[in-house]
């Protein structure tokens, strides 16, 4: 794939789209390592903040994960948990707090999922590990 610098489409999102394109057909498969920045720089032909920017961009979609000094990998998908939602339940999706991050260990651009029970109690899951699931009806 050819970088046009001339497109209406910045540089640093077509990059974030080829690398999408190559995780999604499992060119790029989980835990693998992505190029490194000064070769994705060289064989684009795109500066290093644009590589950056794009990388980012992977980042805060969840599809990546970047390890300082090490580079950046393509993330694993975790194991999902079903959790059965009890009746009169809500559910809001959101990013989390820094302090929700650290404590659920989650990384950049995972949601969590928050859900109210008809108590008002709350209860806070880290999005990409829970399948939802509603209690079978009589």
């Amino acid at each position: 794939m050819a970088i046009d610098p001339r497109s209406h489409t910045p540089v640093y999102v077509q990059l974030a789209d080829f690398l999408r394109e190559q995780i999604e057909a499992g060119e790029l498969p989980p835990g693998s390592a992505l190029p490194s920045e000064a070769r994705l720089t060289q064989e684009h032909g795109i500066g290093r903040e644009a590589v950056r920017m794009a990388i980012s961009l992977l980042r805060s979609e969840g599809m990546v994960n970047t390890v300082r000094g090490h580079g950046s990998y393509v993330r694993e998908t975790p194991q999902r948990r079903g959790v059965e939602l009890p009746p009169g339940a809500s559910v809001i999706a959101r990013m989390p707090s820094g302090g929700e991050r650290r404590a659920m260990q989650l990384d950049e651009g995972v949601p969590v999922l928050e859900i109210r029970d008809a108590k008002g109690d709350v209860e806070v899951l880290p999005g990409d590990e829970v399948e939802l699931t509603r209690p079978p009806t009589a």
